[in-house]
């Protein structure tokens, strides 16, 4: 039973590939600054994505997207901030998605992408 830390790390694997399939270019992985970390940041044609991903085993505590709470969007935002700060990157559009990926045992795992699942 892989730890709390490889379970993400598993899950931020499977979501970049995820994204990468469906046509988004990523430009970041694991960006950390003071505030916090962004997991994924992409683009997508004029689109900058920031990403948030969270794996889970079951649903027992709920799907992986519902764990993206008002503070988590918050802080999400406040990251994006720091991050568009820091690197020459423009767009025309900003983006915050979620991916939620359930890891399922013997079976690949499933994934779900909610695009401009806040602003």
């Amino acid at each position: 039973m892989p730890t709390t830390i490889e379970l993400g790390v598993h899950g931020e694997r499977i979501a970049a590939a995820f994204l990468t399939d469906a046509g988004l270019r990523v430009l970041d992985r694991n960006w950390r600054c003071r505030d916090g970390e962004l997991d994924i940041v992409a683009r997508d044609g004029d689109a900058l994505v920031f990403c948030e991903v969270k794996t889970r085993r079951g649903v027992d505590y709920g799907h992986p997207v519902e764990a993206v709470t008002a503070v988590k969007q918050r802080r999400l935002r406040t990251l994006a901030q720091r991050w568009l700060a820091a690197h020459d990157e423009h767009a025309a559009d900003l983006r915050f998605d979620v991916v939620g990926v359930l890891v399922r045992p013997d079976r690949p795992a499933l994934v779900t992408h909610l695009r401009a699942a806040f602003s």
